[in-house]
């Protein structure tokens, strides 16, 4: 008897989350470009110094409250017509509206700028809801939800440096007046935001061409973006054969044959064709909102919507703290510490040098630490410690100031941003798994992160104004530390939930149950071992009592050979048009040549055919050994983990 097999490693699809990555790339690059040369775009348009932390904050605000109010909308968009369709809406809309941003000339053009770009993506809900329905194993979670934002820290890396280094090439001052100025001296912004705008084109084509949908109730539905891909890939790999060929680094020998006789005589798309069309499931109406909002699904929002709060808000006010003028006297005789103004004096090419930096550690950690850490003391711890470390980097980072030099001022501030830095890098996947994971089924994780993304985007809009409106009115009064001691009370408030958590047990199943498809191809693997290694010990297949009877009389007209290449592509001849020949002719005569021309029908049984059709007429969980425990509870289980009853 074979030994029993090991069930095979559950892996990542590398390949679509390369894809879905692609896609991603472009949405950091846009929002994170923009945070260099923010405070001074805002001032080029009129603002008084005291009061650009108040516009730029309202500026980063509009971005997420437009996407709060269309968060949800999106969600359920994307549980009717698809993740795909949705995420490349969202794409081409950021597209258009960054280069609007870009080509504003005014303060209004820019706010509705950032509104429109809110609310026409959706993507943060649903590129989520995406990786979840392609990764529902837990233990592959850690990695699959980390991919995201590593992306997005890689995203971050390149963003500032395309900010701080393309934005006012010309270095125009605001209200200067020069006459005969040309494109990149008329909108001396636009130029990062033309380079964002590339990116998003090629994440448009590639998600376009190469993505596959992952919602449930379209499986099977024509994709003629997937279609036009593949016959792309097909020609691109002719001519790269061709290529090697003709530089003699492939020999002919070596290229596949069109006509060789080992290709199979019924093609995949033919097989396709036999199978008997199963009728598909209705479309279900969206989960209720009580179906998707339970108490953990309530709680982790709720963390979830904090978090964004208070860390958006540290990201929107750095830049106009490091742009704004530096302490030059003591502004007030008392012997209050807390009393001073001021920031480090950088302009937009320095921020985005340390933005850059940061970045860099951020993708290093998401990289190489967060996985392993994240699994070896699970999500939940580690998001409570993150919890406890935010309000310290807050509490702190406003004395920075008060350091002698710029460099004293910017070490300091940017050990602080690296603790910020580890503390979010592992804060947000480590909510997003225990957010999907706190889903009742499959079923209602495309609305749930709808709601994610409204209420996360509220966080995120709340956050920069709130920050914003506190920097100026404390720079008014002299106290700088008014702003960051607020972001510091409100990450204690959010700190609070965090222990009321539960981790839950995720949509991966059991870890004894894979795909039929999976546990199919090991039983064959594992029988024709058995059978080579143990030849006389080798147990019959199972065959079906109508199939013994008809096996019985074919004995009786003498048997069949098994079938061969030429009998087969002879015998495909002879087929009636109800797929069977005649029988009647001789043990060879499937392999006559003057048979076949003087029109006699070789023979080709029921029996026969279906051998032929025999990788495509096995029912789901028929094995060689009929249907086993495992094969029918997994047939469950992939019904539901594959959101068949939306």
């Amino acid at each position: 008897m074979p030994a029993p097999k090991a069930r095979r490693e559950r892996k990542l699809p590398v390949q679509q989350l390369s894809i879905l990555a692609i896609c991603r790339f472009a949405e950091p690059i846009a929002s994170t470009s923009l945070f260099p040369y923010l405070p001074e775009m805002v001032k080029s348009f009129g603002v008084a110094e005291d009061e650009i932390g108040k516009w730029a904050g309202i500026c980063s605000s509009m971005f997420s409250l437009c996407q709060a109010v269309t968060g949800i909308p999106w969600g359920r968009f994307s549980d009717v017509f698809g993740r795909k369709p949705a995420i490349l809406l969202g794409l081409c809309s950021t597209m258009i509206t960054s280069l609007m941003w870009g080509f504003s000339t005014n303060l209004p053009m820019a706010i509705v700028a950032r509104g429109l770009a809110g609310a026409g993506n959706g993507n943060v809900g649903i590129i989520r809801t995406t990786v979840a329905e392609m990764v529902p194993f837990k233990e592959l979670q850690p990695r699959a939800f980390s991919l995201m934002p590593l992306v997005w820290n890689i995203g971050s890396i390149f963003g500032p440096t395309i900010g701080g280094a393309l934005a006012n090439p010309h270095n125009v001052r605001p209200r200067e007046h020069m006459e005969h100025p040309n494109l990149l001296q008329r909108f001396p912004y636009a130029l990062p935001n033309l380079v964002a705008a590339c990116f998003f084109a090629v994440g448009i084509t590639v998600g376009f061409l190469y993505l596959e949908e992952t919602l449930g109730t379209l499986e099977g539905h024509r994709d003629y973006g997937r279609i036009l891909g593949d016959k792309l890939s097909r020609i691109v790999k002719s001519h790269i054969m061709t290529a090697e060929e003709i530089l003699h680094l492939r020999s002919r020998d070596d290229a596949p044959n069109k006509n060789d006789e080992r290709q199979p005589l019924l093609k995949s798309a033919e097989d396709e064709e036999m199978l008997p069309v199963e009728p598909k499931a209705p479309p279900q109406p969206p989960p209720s909102y009580s179906e998707v909002l339970n108490k953990q699904a309530s709680l982790n929002l709720l963390v979830y919507t904090l978090l964004a709060l208070h860390n958006m808000g540290f990201d929107s006010l750095l830049p106009v703290f490091m742009q704004y003028p530096p302490i030059k006297q003591k502004t007030d005789t008392s012997d209050n510490p807390l009393k001073f103004a001021g920031g480090f004096g950088l302009d937009h090419f320095k921020i985005g040098l340390i933005v850059t930096v940061y970045g860099i550690c951020g993708m290093l950690i998401q990289f190489f630490l967060f996985p392993p850490i994240a699994r070896r003391f699970g999500v939940l711890n580690c998001l409570k410690v993150c919890a406890i470390a935010f309000p310290v980097a807050y509490f702190l980072i406003p004395f920075t100031a008060l350091l002698p030099t710029t460099n004293s001022r910017v070490g300091c501030c940017f050990a602080i941003m690296l603790i910020k830095c580890w503390c979010s890098i592992f804060a947000f996947p480590c909510s997003t798994i225990l957010l999907t994971n706190s889903a009742a089924s499959l079923r209602v994780l495309g609305t749930l992160n709808g709601f994610a993304t409204s209420f996360s985007a509220i966080g995120r809009a709340a956050g920069p104004a709130i920050g914003g409106y506190m920097f100026s009115l404390g720079v008014k009064h002299g106290y700088v530390v008014a702003a960051w001691w607020t972001y510091c009370a409100l990450a204690i408030i959010a700190a609070g939930p965090v222990w009321l958590l539960i981790e839950g047990e995720g949509f991966g199943g059991l870890d004894d149950l894979v795909s039929d498809e999976e546990d199919e191809e090991e039983d064959m693997e594992a029988d024709v071992r058995g059978t080579e290694a143990h030849p006389e010990e080798a147990e019959p297949p199972f065959v079906p009592y109508s199939e013994r009877e008809e096996g019985e009389e074919e004995e009786e007209y003498g048997g069949f050979e098994p079938i061969t290449r030429t009998a087969t592509m002879s015998s495909a001849l002879s087929l009636g048009s109800d797929g069977y020949s005649t029988p009647g002719g001789s043990r060879h005569a499937s392999t006559a040549e003057g048979s076949r021309l003087a029109g006699s029908e070789p023979a080709l049984s029921r029996k026969s055919s279906r051998r032929v059709m025999r990788r495509t007429s096995i029912p789901i969980g028929m094995g060689s050994q009929g249907i086993s425990r495992r094969y029918s509870s997994n047939l469950g289980q992939s019904l539901g983990a594959a959101g068949s009853y939306q």
